[in-house]
């Protein structure tokens, strides 16, 4: 599976950013699928995640309530939703495809909040 991921920029704080990873070579749709980000110094940490189907989802306490993943299996896309952002939130954000020992990363996008 490759996965390509687009939608980051500069946005001021309090504002919203649409992140979208476009799969392609796979069955994607059998793969569980996540946003992770790492930020300057820091390890990368885990943000938000969907399983295959699309029935469940987990987040990060940090972005819980002001960021929405979701996926489209048909369009083999992976979307974060990001609202009321903070300048903590400045980071490279990564989508990530996992399915048993298999485990995608898409390359970052580049996501800047300034204060």
């Amino acid at each position: 599976v490759q996965l390509q991921a687009s939608g980051g920029g500069l946005v001021q704080s309090g504002g919203s950013l649409r992140l979208s990873c476009a799969a392609s070579g796979g069955t994607f749709r059998l793969y569980a699928v996540g946003w992770f980000r790492q930020a300057p110094g820091k390890e990368r940490e885990f943000l938000a995640g969907i399983n295959w189907i699309g029935s469940s989802t987990n987040y990060a306490d940090s972005v819980k309530g002001r960021f929405t993943i979701s996926r489209d299996s048909v369009k083999n896309t992976l979307v974060l939703q990001m609202n009321n952002l903070r300048p903590e939130d400045t980071a490279v954000y990564y989508c990530n495809a996992q399915r048993g020992n298999l485990n995608y990363w898409g390359q970052g996008t580049q996501v800047t909040v300034s204060s």
